[in-house]
This record gives structure tokens, C-alpha cells and sequence, in this order.
């Protein structure tokens, strides 16, 4: 284990980005957190979340994929992409981390999805341990660790230092480049965060959310429960709780002309929306019931049946925090699968 006394922060980063691009969380004017590449004067922010994932970083929210140019009946396809160099994403939640690993999941499955490979293998994730789980925090209810992150490194913050623990062959080489700015050291102080942070995880009061009612093999059950339709009657389709989702991969791929040329390109798409799914003879969701329905049995019952019983949610609370109508699916996990039902 390295240590780093906070005071050389701005030092590390430095160091860090001198050897390729470094994003971390950093305070916007609102108050809240983004990631955003570290340039000298930013700093890295105190807040627990961001307002979106780094998932951004991994899989953008837009991302163009390829070029057509048509030259009488000669069709040309060139790859746009542009090179991926190596860069590092510091200060990920252990709840963001997570989702990293559902990701890999779904676009690292065969037949590989080349665009997202490649960011994962120039990326290192720098994770951070929690320090004050907030109210809406329940990542606990998925097995997930907030006070031992995974990621290729991991690091846990005090009041005067920064201790980081290589977790892979990645994170070796990234605590090399920053090996003159750290020292050796046991860690002892470390054991005592986890201990404070340990004392508010007993308390959060998301800590018991039914998750034991849910998993594969569930459908039958929970697919024709009369509570969808109360659930639903609230939610206005808007999608704010896929866009924030650090899990959400569902996208759309459209073209659009670019005078002498054709872009295809993709972007984020919401199982909320009316039109998602749709093609030339419909849409086999009308209702705004089945979509809301599809979005929470996807996550709860759907994925976790094909994956080795991996729940599609890391309980980072995003989605508690943005719904306009305070819909989530914490208030779906004890509607549907209440404690009699655990």
C-alpha cells in the first residue's frame, strides 16, 4: 500500500497527467459533481456521487461509429473512430465500479463490441472508498463493498492522506508513475475510516430493501402483479432515470448526412420512451405500464437470470435523487417484493 499526503494532491495529478488523461469528479457551479478532464486548478470534488456515472467515459451518451461514402454505385464504409489513447478515471465509487463489470457484460459478451473494448483496455478506474454514505445509498442489498472498492487501484481518503492498493497489473504500472509522490506504508489508518464509515452503513435506511424477492427464475411470479399498474400511473416516461443509471445500456443507432458523406452513429436510448423498440409494424410496448414494468424486470429479474444472478442495479441512489415524481426502483422493490415476500 502507497500513501500520499493530501497536500501533494495537486501534485499527483499532475504526475498522472503528464503520462495520459485523467478525468475525476469536480464541482460544478450548481453545486453538484461531474467528471471532467483534471487540467492544473481543478479539484477533485467531496461529493459522495456524480450527477452521471463514468459510464460516459466507457460508453458515450453519443458516439460516432462509421462513414459511408456513396460514389456512383461504389458504396465506401470508413472507420471514424478516433484512437483511444490511455487515460484514467479517478475517484469511482465502489457502486460505479460495479456497473463497470455489468457493462462488461453486455458489450464484452461475443461478438464483442470493439468501441467499448477498447476505452476498457486503455482505461484504468482509480476507485474511492466511501466516506459518508448518503440516505438514498443501498449498495450494500447487492453485495457491494463501499469500503473495499474494487477497480484497478483502490483508494481510501482521510482527513490528511490518500492510501492506494494496486488491484490488478493496471494499476501496478499507474501507482509506478506516481511512485515518487508516495511512500510505503501498513495502513493502519485505513482500518479506522472503514470502521467510522462502517457505523453509517448500519444506519442507512435503504439497508433492508427486499432484494431476495427478485432474481432469475422470478417472471412468472412478479410479470402479472397488480401493483404495476399504481406503480406506473406516476411516471411521466421522461427517461431521467436511464440517462443517470450507471447500468442503463440500451442505445439507438441512427445516420444522419453529412453533405458528401453518411455518419451512422450511436446514442443512449430509454426503455421509457414510446418509441423505443419500435419498428415497421409497431410498437410491442404501448402502454407506458409495460415500459415501466420492462425497465425494473429487466434489472430485477431479466439480467440476473442470464448472468449468473448479477442484478442490473448497484444501488448508487441516482435515480431516488432525479425522478421528478420520486418513482424509483427502491419504491417498485418493496411495492412488488415486500418483506413477506423476502
Amino acid at each position: 500500500m502507497r500513501k500520499c499526503a493530501l497536500s501533494k494532491l495537486p501534485d499527483v495529478f499532475e504526475k498522472i497527467a503528464s503520462e495520459m488523461t485523467l478525468f475525476l469528479p469536480v464541482d460544478r457551479e450548481d453545486g453538484r459533481a461531474e467528471y471532467q478532464q483534471w487540467v492544473p486548478g481543478k479539484a477533485l470534488s467531496d461529493a459522495l456521487t456524480t450527477v452521471k456515472s463514468p459510464k460516459d467515459l466507457f460508453f458515450p451518451q453519443t458516439e460516432d461509429l462509421m462513414r459511408f461514402k456513396v460514389e456512383g454505385k461504389k458504396i465506401a464504409i470508413d472507420d471514424i473512430r478516433e484512437d483511444v489513447e490511455p487515460f484514467a478515471v479517478f475517484g469511482v465509487r465502489a457502486c460505479d465500479v460495479r456497473s463497470l463489470d455489468i457493462l462488461d457484460r453486455v458489450f464484452l459478451t461475443e461478438p464483442r463490441d470493439s468501441y467499448y473494448a477498447e476505452k476498457r483496455e486503455k482505461g484504468v478506474v482509480v476507485s474511492l472508498s466511501c466516506e459518508k454514505p448518503a440516505e438514498t445509498c443501498f449498495c450494500t442489498a447487492f453485495g457491494i463493498d463501499p469500503l473495499t472498492s474494487a477497480g484497478d487501484v483502490a483508494v481510501w481518503k482521510t482527513e490528511t492522506a490518500l492510501f492506494f492498493k494496486a488491484n490488478t497489473e493496471k494499476g501496478g504500472a499507474f501507482l509506478k508513475i506516481i511512485e515518487e509522490l508516495t511512500e510505503d506504508t501498513a495502513g493502519e489508518e485505513v482500518e479506522a475510516v472503514k470502521a467510522k464509515t462502517e457505523k453509517i452503513l448500519q444506519k442507512l435506511p435503504l439497508r433492508d430493501v427486499p432484494v431476495n424477492a427478485f432474481g432469475g427464475g422470478k417472471t412468472q411470479a412478479l410479470f402479472d402483479r397488480p401493483e404495476w399498474d399504481t406503480l406506473s400511473e406516476s411516471c411521466l416516461g421522461c427517461g431521467t432515470c436511464t440517462f443517470v443509471c450507471p447500468t442503463c445500456q440500451c442505445y439507438d443507432i441512427k445516420d444522419f448526412s453529412a453533405g458528401n458523406a453518411v455518419i451512422r452513429y450511436r446514442c443512449w436510448d430509454s426503455c421509457m420512451y414510446s418509441e423505443f423498440t419500435k419498428m415497421a409494424h409497431g410498437n410491442n410496448r404501448v402502454t407506458q405500464k409495460e415500459r415501466f414494468r420492462q425497465r425494473f424486470m429487466h434489472k430485477l429479474v431479466y439480467f440476473p437470470e442470464n448472468h449468473d444472478g448479477l442484478f442490473s442495479c448497484v444501488g448508487c441512489g441516482r435515480c431516488l435523487r432525479s425522478c421528478p415524481v420520486s418513482m424509483n426502483i427502491v419504491k417498485v422493490m418493496r411495492k412488488i417484493g415486500g418483506k413477506h415476500n423476502a
